[in-house]
């Protein structure tokens, strides 16, 4: 018998846990639901759809990827977009964070493929990722919306390097980037 007091914000986490263990390729609403433990019919009713259901999943995947983040951030500000940059790489590459860039390489592999709901779904998360860099940056950063997409562009090139067993491209990268 379903739980009655499930709701979009109690099924979320332990949908969340489902994807960032076994990703979302092939998902369907039946895997979903037994995670959730309800059925696919309910998650329609709360989600209205399988794309609704994707969308509101991804954001809360991106919450506690941000909350996760901001916890392991240095509490000193960085001293330069190549630090904050630095500083990023290495949170990204610690154990805890490997499940969520696991899904992010897939979200990124589905918007590449035309996937519309994966492709707004990382827009979102990029815009907020963008936001977040932005404010971490060094307090005296002479353009602070170009340093925050200069340093997303080396971090998530630098960890793509990574998943390919090329670290040092990316490391070389970084020690080019200027302060």
């Amino acid at each position: 018998m379903e739980n009655p007091r499930q709701s979009p914000d109690t099924l979320l986490p332990k949908l969340a846990a489902h994807v960032l263990e076994h990703g979302l390729a092939g998902a369907s609403l039946r895997p979903l639901a037994k995670a959730s433990g309800t059925s696919d019919r309910m998650l329609i009713y709360h989600f209205k759809s399988k794309d609704g259901l994707v969308t509101a999943l991804l954001e809360h995947v991106a919450g506690m990827y941000s909350q996760a983040l901001e916890m392991a951030w240095p509490t000193a500000p960085a001293a330069s977009r190549r630090e904050c940059a630095q500083r990023l790489l290495a949170i990204g590459r610690a154990p805890m964070f490997a499940p969520f860039l696991r899904l992010w390489w897939e979200i990124v592999a589905g918007a590449a493929k035309g996937n519309a709901a994966y492709r707004a779904s990382a827009a979102a998360m990029m815009d907020s990722q963008l936001a977040w860099f932005e404010a971490h940056l060094p307090p005296d950063d002479p353009d602070p919306k170009a340093g925050a997409r200069l340093v997303a562009l080396a971090v998530e090139g630098s960890l793509m390097m990574d998943s390919l067993g090329l670290g040092e491209v990316g490391e070389a990268g970084l020690a080019a980037l200027e302060g």
